[in-house]
């Protein structure tokens, strides 16, 4: 039923918001439509207000103005789940419809404007009660009913404010357009339950720290192209912050688009207000880059030109951070000296930490130092690293290095040091202190390991046959072939496998398929499988 006073002509303020009206069209992955709804721009950069239902689900939304013209939505602003409101942007300029600074009582005359093209059907409403909720905010009741693809549209007062968005809950109902506008987004917006139910992006917050912390939550949840639009969007928030251009300029030199990265690492370096960080960041990205790529592809960035970026840092603001990228360039460099002499500077710093020991020992052993040296850098590592309770890889560092030395009972003592404290623990790490413990016929101990490795990493054929091997050493024949059928079944071609199973079955008097087993690992070219099919002819 449409109100009595429908027919009647609206003040022209109200007749003017419906130039900011708008249908709203959200979108799943395979292109289909979720929902369709409307809302109302409320200022001329493209801001807007509308339900939040038709999002979810979404990886896409557009939006079609009162004149007919198409805009992708860029990000949500804002969302509340509850009261099925959000807050977002596209990137066009837009007519603004004001929003109402003080609310309308019950009795009031309002105006229901809905989307139209032509001449929209606006429908006079009288307010029957208002009901606060969140302390400050009102939810608007009505007696008339109100077509249902009007949801979403805005109810505006004689002055052509906004009051409230309609909802339709069996009976006409509207949310305050003030809660509406106040939604916001936070560093921590990522991890809000609703928004994580569309996949349309969610925009940066206002404060550089909070958009600093949600761009470290999305990244490596989000695609490259999605990045970069964040990495855009900060870059024109926070032109003086040195972050926005680096996070940009890896992007852009994972796509090897290094004359690109370049420009943008020059430009921050002239627009951002550190100027240490600018040019920190410039070294870091040069040398990731030396890493991956070489020197061959785009040669202007080579190690030298990283050591003078984090030089030029350094003069700016003497952080040790500066002085750390120096030492990691010079290594990468191979000027294994010089590098040793930065990062034992740097042991006489803040930032001393059981890093830059184990850093300055594998200097060391680059410069093929006395084996006492080394152990000393390695044990000052683990020594600062426990201070901080960050012992654990530099216990598997020294572990290792013993072992190197052949002296395998003080590296398995590390390792089950590091066993202790480390979490999670890889199965490669078992299957190496297996290794350790069978130096030293540790069989025990080397059998819990090898079960764990075969555990943690079922599908590896590997360690079930040295698992098989290792109880044919000591004769637990029975176990021994579980695991030699498992090593089969995981790879029929290992010859390993068979070898281990004919072997044990012939032990356990079960010649016949033990020959046949052993025929098979002969015949996938294991060269030991004739030296048992004697024995046990």
């Amino acid at each position: 039923m449409i109100g009595v006073s429908s027919i009647l002509a609206q003040p022209s303020p109200v007749q003017k918001v419906a130039k900011s009206v708008f249908t709203l069209t959200t979108f799943n992955k395979e292109g289909g439509i979720i929902a369709a709804t409307q809302g109302v721009f409320i200022d001329n950069k493209g801001t807007a207000i509308s339900t939040f239902k038709p999002f979810i689900g979404a990886v896409k939304a557009t939006v079609v103005d009162a004149t007919g013209k198409s805009m992708e939505v860029d990000a949500i602003m804002g969302a509340d789940e509850l009261y099925d409101v959000a807050k977002f942007r596209v990137d066009s300029k837009t007519i603004a419809a004001p929003i109402a600074n003080k609310e309308s009582a019950a009795g009031s005359k309002v105006w229901l404007v809905p989307y139209s093209i032509k001449k929209p059907a606006y429908q006079e409403e009288e307010i029957s009660s208002v009901e606060k909720f969140n302390t400050s905010y009102n939810y608007y009741i009505f007696s008339n009913s109100a077509p249902d693809n009007a949801v979403g549209c805005p109810f505006v007062n004689k002055a052509g404010q906004v009051i409230a968005l309609m909802h339709n809950n069996g009976s006409v109902t509207a949310i305050d357009a003030n809660f509406a506008n106040q939604l916001k987004v936070t560093g921590l917006s990522s991890l809000d339950a609703a928004l994580r139910e569309s996949g349309i992006r969610t925009a940066l917050p206002d404060k550089e720290t909070d958009a600093i912390t949600m761009m470290t939550l999305n990244k490596g949840q989000k695609t490259g192209d999605e990045y970069m639009k964040y990495a855009n969007e900060f870059i024109g928030k926070f032109p003086t912050s040195a972050f926005g251009y680096k996070e940009k300029a890896f992007l852009l030199a994972n796509k090897q688009q290094y004359a690109e990265a370049d420009q943008l690492m020059q430009e921050s370096i002239k627009k951002s207000t550190a100027k240490d960080e600018a040019h920190s960041n410039y070294a870091d990205i040069i040398y990731q880059k030396v890493i991956y790529q070489g020197d061959s592809i785009y040669p202007a960035w080579n190690v030298d030109k990283a050591i003078a970026e984090s030089q030029a840092a350094y003069a700016i603001k003497a952080e040790p951070l500066y002085k750390h990228q120096e030492a990691q360039s010079f290594y990468l460099k191979k000027d294994y000296q010089k590098a040793y002499d930065l990062f034992m500077g740097l042991t006489k710093t803040p930032m001393n930490s059981g890093e830059v020991w184990f850093e300055a020992a594998q200097s060391k052993v680059q410069l093929k130092a006395p084996e006492t040296e080394i152990k000393v850098l390695l044990d000052s590592a683990v020594s600062v690293g426990t201070k901080t309770n960050n012992a654990a890889p530099y216990l598997l560092a020294r572990a290792r290095f013993l072992e190197s030395q052949a002296k395998y009972r003080e590296a398995i003592a590390d390792y089950n040091q590091y066993d202790s404290i480390a979490r999670p623990v890889a199965p490669t790490f078992f299957y190496t202190r297996y290794q350790c413990e069978m130096k030293v016929r540790q069989w025990q101990q080397a059998l819990l390991d090898i079960a764990r490795a075969c555990y943690l990493n079922p599908k590896e054929p590997t360690y079930f046959a040295e698992w098989a091997s290792l109880d044919l050493r000591v004769k637990r024949y029975e176990e021994g072939m579980k695991a030699a059928q498992a090593c089969i079944t995981l790879a029929p071609e290992y010859a390993d496998g068979y070898l281990l199973l004919g072997i044990m079955q012939c032990e356990s008097n079960n010649k016949a398929e033990g020959k046949k087993n052993l025929e098979k690992a002969k015949e996938l070219g294991d060269t030991r499988a004739d030296e048992y099919l004697k024995k046990y002819k």
